[in-house]
């Protein structure tokens, strides 16, 4: 069988993968994708064979899979979070063109913003948009008007890739962005290494974030104008008690 699955495995520890995303590790025989990731399931599948690559080597990455699976194996391509979402399934789908006799299945899995909204609290229950600060693949200048845009549209905003050693004030100049269509005291949460040991969690205004350490691990959700904090918990109304006021 000539078969990729592209795999959400989201947060990382084997109980908080979906029973679909467990049964198409399991099923196959090679697991590849970036040696981070296969690091979190390798312990949960011995006896399979893995194929890992470094950051940057996402095409390569690819490559390989799809040989392993021209030579009847089925094989995983593994991704923190949800295969669709910043992950690995669109650059199968334009590598697999040039290997037609290989079937393509996508599963989803649970992305970050996702889990770590759970563990805020209930930040996302209205519209909401992520955004990555990673400009690795996007202009800075483009990245810089989507935040724009979703700050004077009132968006819940959830960052992923918000620093890294390179990148490391790209979070707060993120912040001076948003603080333009923003209160100060906007409720924001940052949470690292959802699911997995040395979880966080962190709840503050947005003056607070625009100085807080962040890194790859982490995520970070800004509120909208009607945001609050309740206890020790993030949640952002949908309008339930608005509705009944007027009813």
């Amino acid at each position: 069988m000539k078969k990729i699955y592209v795999v959400g495995i989201g947060p990382g520890a084997s109980g908080q993968m979906t029973i679909r995303a467990a049964k198409a590790l399991a099923e196959s025989d090679v697991i590849a994708g970036y040696h981070v990731y296969v690091d979190l399931v390798r312990n949960d599948y011995p006896g399979k064979r893995f194929i890992t690559t470094p950051m940057k080597k996402e095409e390569e990455r690819c490559l390989l899979a799809f040989e392993e699976a021209m030579k009847d194996q089925v094989v995983s391509m593994v991704c923190s979070g949800d295969a669709g979402v910043y992950g690995m399934a669109g650059l199968i789908y334009e590598i697999g063109q040039s290997y037609p006799q290989v079937e393509i299945c996508v599963i989803p899995g649970v992305t970050a913003a996702l889990s770590g909204a759970a563990l805020l609290g209930a930040p996302l229950i209205h519209d909401f948009c992520l955004i990555s600060l990673s400009d690795l693949l996007t202009p800075w200048e483009k990245i810089e008007k989507r935040i724009l845009s979703a700050a004077e549209a009132d968006f819940v905003i959830c960052l992923y890739n918000p620093a890294s050693r390179k990148r490391s004030d790209y979070l707060q100049k993120a912040c001076d962005l948003m603080l333009k269509y923003k209160r100060e005291d906007t409720i924001c949460g940052v949470t690292r290494n959802i699911g997995r040991d040395g979880e966080e969690r962190r709840i503050m205004t947005l003056t607070e974030l625009r100085d807080t350490p962040a890194d790859m691990f982490t995520t970070v959700f800004i509120g909208n104008s009607e945001t609050v904090r309740l206890g020790d918990r993030m949640v952002t109304p949908r309008g339930y008690q608005n509705k009944n006021r007027t009813e």
